[in-house]
Parts: structure tokens; sequence; C-alpha cells
């Protein structure tokens, strides 16, 4: 639905798409309200799995922000290398609130974010990100 003021110009805002990687249902959804909040299409993602499939399917994803600790055979750590080796300019955040990751463990293109985070670190870091 558009707003009044995309009626009123007769444009719609072309909102970037975020893809959310994480398992635990309450903190996805706040992370996509969080983002959605501050203008961006955020897509929701269970596992790293499911994420790649998005990835294959949506060129227009923006950036990943990614959970660290997600069960399955590929931890959000594995994922962000395997994004970076197929999409190398695809900007990565990751997230944990139980490992201190390290510069090293991520890609060149990643950066880290310890939970618990606020709404407006969360914004600040993934527009840092896409700058």
């Amino acid at each position: 639905m558009a707003s009044e003021t995309e009626e009123a110009t007769g444009e719609a805002s072309v909102r970037r798409v975020v893809l959310v990687v994480e398992d635990e249902v309450l903190v996805r959804m706040l992370a996509c309200d969080i983002l959605d909040d501050a203008g961006y299409h955020p897509l929701e993602a269970v596992d790293a799995r499911e994420a790649l499939a998005l990835l294959e399917a949506r060129p227009d994803i923006a950036l990943m922000f990614t959970d660290v600790d997600m069960p399955g055979e590929i931890n959000g750590l594995g994922l962000a290398r395997l994004a970076a080796l197929r999409w190398p300019e695809l900007p990565i955040v990751a997230t944990s609130g139980a490992a201190g990751v390290q510069a090293i463990d991520l890609p060149p293109n990643g950066r880290f974010l310890q939970k618990p985070y606020s709404p407006s670190i969360l914004i600040e870091t993934v527009e840092r990100a896409l700058a």
C-alpha cells in the first residue's frame, strides 16, 4: 500500500532488501520489525540453507544479517563465508550473544554486532555496512 507522500508524487520509494537469518522466531521478528520501521524491506530465513536459496532467487538483496549460532550443517559464520564467495559485494552483518567474533572469522565484507543490540545500533550498523 502506498503512503500519502508516494501517492501525491506518483513515485514509490525503493526500499533496500535485507535478508535476516535467525532461527529464533521472536528475535527474527524483532529484527525484521526494526528494519521495516527504518525503511528497509526485510526477508526472513530460518537457517543457512533457506538463506542461500533466497540469495540465489533474489538478486535485489542488499545486505545479509545473520545470527552466528544456528542449527544445521552451516552456522552463521559458515553462511557468511559461503555468501562472500558467491556474492563478494554483498555486505554481511553477523550477530551473536554468546560468541565474540573476531574480524578474522568474517569475510572482508563482514562486520559483527554483539547481542543484545538496540534498534538504533542495528540500523547504524546496517547503514554503515551499506555505505
